[in-house]
């Protein structure tokens, strides 16, 4: 989540985005042990739509979507009995859309997972990378603190 209102979709020049993990201080990882999960469904929402836009979600899921502190273009929670976050968010710019976010324990090992399955880097965005899955939507990989993700809420990749 960024800072910026433009979460994952931040724009960057072509020129300032490494071309290869090991450019960005990674290592080349192919087959590392790590865990991953799908985590969030985010809504972007232009700023003219984002008041009504959130009500309508609050009312559709039954709870409320609270406004992060750290990130205030964010309203979001974790959708009932269940480990799967909805959020909204206020975009600066652009349409409304969806994307995913997936939760990783080793960032450019999955970065590297979802490459080697056809998915495209778009951006590095704060501590996360923006992909372009092989039908052109972009989705999120957010590294998660170490130790949160593990068999019970995960899948690991060996």
């Amino acid at each position: 989540m960024a800072g910026s209102g433009r979460g994952c979709h931040r724009r960057r020049r072509p020129d300032e985005l490494p071309r290869d993990p090991s450019e960005n201080g990674s290592r080349r990882l192919a087959d590392v042990a790590h865990y991953s999960r799908l985590s969030k469904l985010i809504i972007d929402v232009p700023p003219a739509d984002h008041d009504r836009e959130l009500a309508f979600w609050q009312a559709a899921s039954g709870q409320p979507l609270a406004q992060f502190d750290r990130h205030p273009e964010y309203h979001g929670a974790a959708l009932h009995g269940q480990d799967f976050w909805l959020l909204i968010q206020r975009l600066d710019d652009g349409q409304a859309r969806i994307h995913l976010d997936i939760h990783t324990d080793d960032l450019a090992a999955e970065v590297n997972r979802l490459e080697g399955l056809g998915a495209e880097r778009v951006q590095e965005v704060n501590s996360w990378w923006v992909l372009r899955d092989p039908a052109g939507l972009h989705f999120c990989v957010i590294p998660d603190a170490p130790g949160s993700l593990n068999d019970d809420n995960a899948h690991r990749w060996d």
